[in-house]
């Protein structure tokens, strides 16, 4: 996910998107600890998608503030 994908999207798919790679980000790491994960990397992209979708969320409120 490219963050000018994220900065189009509105509010609440900010915040579906956001629910959806946080119940992926779960289920990678208990694939992991039952030692049934093949893509490790995929762990990293949603880390990053995650943090990635949290701070334009928080730009964009800080511009709703501002105006």
């Amino acid at each position: 996910m490219k963050a000018s994908d994220v900065r189009v999207m509105t509010e609440d798919q900010l915040k579906d998107e956001l629910l959806k790679l946080k119940k992926e980000q779960f289920n990678l790491r208990f694939q992991q600890a039952t030692g049934q994960l093949d893509n490790t990397v995929r762990q990293r992209q949603v880390r990053r998608d995650i943090a990635r979708i949290q701070t334009i969320a928080r730009e964009k409120r800080a511009e709703a503030q501002k105006a």
